[in-house]
């Protein structure tokens, strides 16, 4: 079993955030995409949603049930941007853990110095940025380039055999930086769409800066902060040709929706119905399938 990071030390760091407007009384929105909604269209969003783990090459999903944490807004912003996470994860089909007194695995911090948390978080735990073999992956992974950003820690196994573990080779030990495993030797099966390596989340690391999204709703915040929790982000600068709250940050992007829509509900289910052990490409085909009935054509 995995030993579990203590949670990220954050107050001493996070900047005096300013609270976004309140929420619209409806969330509601039409789904639409471009006529008959083409395959490319959609294996474009699988591949900017979905990013596969370097060392199993799957798609990672939470295994485990979420613990989530928020800070750096009003108590009654905080309770409802989780409230609103926690019902999105359930929609989606991802584990959630009840316990009153879970460990932290999903940290959400808002903040106006961005940079400085990363910062600290590349000195004081390089391994909750993601995978890097050297010191200088760690820093350009600690670089903070959008108001809304999130890191991934994930954990590899077989399903044939042997133990998850983590998907960094850098842990802070007693001598400081450290190498904490080479490649490892997974049990594999021989068969050419199965090889029964399988990826999970192990720590969902999201920093927000509140000062770049004044405009913004909160519940708008809420479900774009839901499904890059949910789902390993490649990419946040395409616009999506199939209308998205992920496409809410874009400029002069005409298919931004201000909530999770319909297709990304269905991106979702895809995602956590999906069958472990499988390649990659049997993954987005599975997701694929379950996101084409979800759209509308547009008018």
């Amino acid at each position: 079993m995995l030993r579990r990071f203590l949670p990220i030390v954050l107050a001493a760091v996070i900047g005096q955030a300013q609270s976004p407007a309140p929420p619209s009384p409806s969330d509601s929105v039409v789904v639409t995409a471009p006529q008959d909604a083409p395959n490319q269209v959609i294996q474009d969003f699988i591949w900017s949603y979905a990013a596969p783990t370097v060392l199993s090459e799957k798609l990672p999903r939470w295994q485990t049930g979420i613990c989530p944490v928020a800070v750096g807004l009003r108590p009654e912003a905080i309770a409802l941007i989780l409230a609103r996470l926690k019902d999105n994860a359930a929609k989606a089909g991802a584990p959630l853990d009840g316990r009153i007194n879970c460990t932290p695995n999903l940290e959400i911090v808002f903040t106006t110095t961005p940079q400085a948390l990363l910062d600290n978080v590349r000195k004081k735990h390089p391994g909750y940025l993601g995978y890097s073999r050297r010191s200088a992956q760690a820093d350009r992974l600690a670089v903070v380039t959008h108001p809304i950003q999130a890191w991934y820690l994930t954990a590899s196994g077989s399903m044939l055999g042997g133990r998850m573990m983590l998907d960094s080779p850098m842990i802070i030990g007693p001598r400081g930086l450290e190498t904490l495993y080479s490649t490892p030797q997974w049990p594999v099966s021989g068969r050419f769409t199965y090889d029964g390596l399988q990826s999970e989340f192990y720590h969902v690391f999201i920093v927000i800066n509140p000062d770049r999204l004044v405009d913004q709703e909160i519940g708008s915040l809420a479900d774009y902060i839901s499904f890059m929790a949910l789902s390993r982000v490649a990419s946040l600068d395409h616009c999506q040709k199939l209308t998205t709250v992920m496409n809410l940050l874009l400029r002069d992007c005409a298919a931004a929706a201000p909530a999770l829509t319909e297709g990304d509900l269905a991106f979702l289910r895809g995602l956590y119905k999906m069958r472990q052990g499988y390649k990659a490409v049997v993954q987005r085909s599975g997701i694929a399938e379950s996101m084409k009935p979800g759209f509308v054509p547009a008018h």
